[in-house]
This record gives structure tokens, C-alpha cells and sequence, in this order.
């Protein structure tokens, strides 16, 4: 009798080649794990880079400056100099033949100030509403030119900012609400909505974007009054946003499975938010920042936000363009490509399937 077990034999007694362990240490729940560690942390360095690249030190680029020509003045030519001079060279000069039609320019957020010149002075028209920070800049700038040249300067804010929100950073976080909330959202409901179909999906993303929309601008005007909102229009772009938001997530969700919140993250947040222009107006922002934040969604909801609020009548189509554009792309590679979506009827369990 043995006294022991005998000498293992065959494939079991085989001691795991490296291949093996490698593709057993995949199959493990150890390997995601591992490899959220080190997206987390990336993440968390990426996160802070770009809101500190994006907002921490804004400089002026490029600000797009009316000068009215009737009365020109050498005092007033020698003013806009030396503007220019101490901003950098960043001023971007239009020229336009009365002062009419330098302000519908400004309502039309073309120009940033208007530039005007008499035989007493001159007259800066700032809008903070456009740029709390660049129409500071601006003022600031004028008074110490003007102090430096001798010149008379009269600054004057022709579109402030409402009480409630004195630095114009409102608008820019009930956007950033609704874009974190959208793709959130559709987060949720792959994980506990998981066997909606396709048509269902898209139907509760457009439920929870109405309803999540209204709650937001409720909260900041009626009850915080913090932003007197046109309620209507500002509830329906914050709910084309989340929308949006949610559909991002949803596309890449079907492309990319279960790293779906990478590329969203990265689009939306990483990207989308800093370079907006609703914290740090884009004037001041990176200029490679401050024209891609345009055609994001973040972007073009603060862009839509501040014109319903702050410039009524000069609505733009561009802003909703660009979130169609982003809604429409989306919807359409999730529905052509609905069969590769993790969640939908077919994936739910056969015992389930089958019950009645």
C-alpha cells in the first residue's frame, strides 16, 4: 500500500506555462481592477491638468474690439494703440461707420467692447455678460492706458451681469450639470435598466433629460433665485444637452463596451468643459482650446445658455447645430449598430426569458 499519493499524470500534473497564467489573470476580476487603477489615477492628473492648462492663468489671445470711425480722433487713435500694447496685441479691430451698428455687434457677440471717440475722451462699452473676466480685463486695462496717455476714459457696462450672479458662473455650472447628469444618466440605465431595446432607451433618455432639465433650472431660478431664466427656453437647452450627453455615452457604450466612460469622460469633461468658455470666456482661453470648445457639446450649451438669458432676439442656430450634429451621430451609430449594445431583451438570462 502506498503512503501516499502517487505522482500526478498528465495535463492536470503540468505545471501553467506563462500564456496560461496570462490568460487565466485575464479571465480573473483582478485584471479590470488593475487596469482601473491606473486609468483612475491617469484620470485624476488629466482631470486637473486641463481645468488648471484651461483656467488657472487666462492670458488674452484675440478680442474682437469695435471701433466706431465717426468722429475719428487722434486721441482716439492713439488709445486703441495703446490698448493693443498693453493686452499683447490681442485686439482683433472692426471698424464700423456709427455707433448703432458697432452695438448691434455687440448684441450679435461679433465684438467684446466698443471703442468710442470724442474731442473730450474716450468711452469704453464692456459687456460682462459676454465675459465677466475679459470685460474686467478690458476696463482695467483702459483706465491705466488712459491714465498713461493723459486721455479722458469712461468705461461703462452695457450688458451686466444679474445680481444673483455677479462672476457669470451660473450659467456655466447648470451646463456642466446637465452634460454630467446626461451621460450619468445612461450609465444608470445600462446598469439597472439593462434589458430595455433600443426604442426604450432612447425614449428614457429623452424622459430623464426633460425631467432632469426642469429640476436644474427650477432649483437655480425659482427656488435658489439665483438667475432670472427664460424657464422655457433654458429648460429645453438643458435638456437637449443632457440628451446629448446620455446619447454620447450610449454610442460609445455600443462601440466600446464596458470602457465606454473613457472616451465620453474625455470628450465631455476633459475637453468639452474647460474649453466651453463658461467659466474662462474664450478670448482668454488657449486659442487651440478656445475654438475646439465651440463645436463640443459642453460648449455650444453654454453658448446657447448666455445668449437666451443675456442677449434675447440674437439667438444663433450654431449652438444647436452642433448639439443636433453630436445627438444625431450618436443616435444613429447606437441604432445601426444596436446588436452590439451590452443591454437589450436578448441579453437578459434564458430563465427569465422564458418566464411569463
Amino acid at each position: 500500500m502506498s503512503d501516499g499519493p502517487g505522482p500526478e499524470h498528465g495535463a492536470h500534473g503540468r505545471p501553467l506555462t506563462r500564456s496560461q497564467k496570462w490568460e487565466g489573470f485575464k479571465e480573473s476580476p483582478y485584471f479590470p481592477a488593475i487596469v482601473l487603477l491606473f486609468i483612475l489615477a491617469a484620470a485624476a492628473g488629466l482631470f486637473a491638468g486641463s481645468y488648471t492648462y484651461a483656467m488657472a492663468n487666462p492670458t488674452p489671445h484675440r478680442i474682437p474690439t469695435a471701433v466706431v470711425s465717426e468722429p475719428d480722433t487722434a486721441r482716439g487713435r492713439e488709445f486703441v494703440a495703446g490698448m493693443d500694447k498693453a493686452l499683447d496685441a490681442s485686439l482683433v479691430i472692426h471698424v464700423f461707420p456709427t455707433a448703432a451698428a458697432a452695438r448691434e455687434a455687440l448684441e450679435e457677440q461679433e465684438v467684446f467692447a466698443i471703442v468710442r471717440s470724442d474731442d473730450r475722451g474716450v468711452s469704453l462699452d464692456v459687456a460682462a455678460a459676454s465675459g465677466a473676466a475679459v470685460a474686467q480685463l478690458l476696463a482695467e486695462s483702459a483706465v491705466k492706458v488712459g491714465d498713461t496717455l493723459g486721455i479722458p476714459v469712461a468705461v461703462q457696462d452695457v450688458k451686466p451681469l444679474q445680481k444673483g450672479d455677479p462672476r457669470g458662473l451660473a450659467l456655466f455650472y447648470i451646463s456642466l450639470a446637465a452634460v454630467i447628469v446626461g451621460f450619468v444618466g445612461s450609465i444608470q440605465l445600462s446598469v439597472h435598466a439593462r434589458a430595455l431595446i433600443p426604442l426604450e432607451r432612447i425614449g428614457f433618455t429623452v424622459a430623464y433629460s426633460l425631467l432632469g432639465a426642469f429640476a436644474i433650472a427650477a432649483v437655480v431660478d425659482w427656488l435658489l433665485g439665483a438667475v432670472d431664466l427664460p424657464f422655457v427656453e433654458s429648460w429645453l437647452i438643458l435638456a437637449f444637452t443632457m440628451f446629448t450627453s446620455g446619447m454620447v455615452f450610449t454610442m460609445f457604450n455600443t462601440l466600446i463596451g464596458r470602457w465606454a466612460m473613457l472616451p465620453t469622460w474625455g470628450v465631455m469633461v476633459l475637453l468639452g468643459n474647460p474649453s466651453s468658455g463658461g467659466a474662462v470666456s474664450w478670448p482668454l482661453l488657449p486659442s487651440l482650446l478656445g475654438h475646439i470648445g465651440r463645436w463640443l457639446p459642453p460648449g455650444a450649451s453654454v453658448n446657447a445658455q448666455h445668449t437666451a438669458v443675456y442677449y434675447q432676439g440674437h439667438q444663433r442656430v450654431f449652438p444647436y447645430l452642433v448639439l443636433a450634429v453630436w445627438a444625431l451621430v450618436s443616435g444613429t451609430v447606437f441604432w445601426v449598430w444596436r446588436h452590439r449594445h451590452p443591454g437589450g431583451r436578448e441579453h437578459m438570462p434564458q430563465h427569465a426569458a422564458t418566464l411569463t
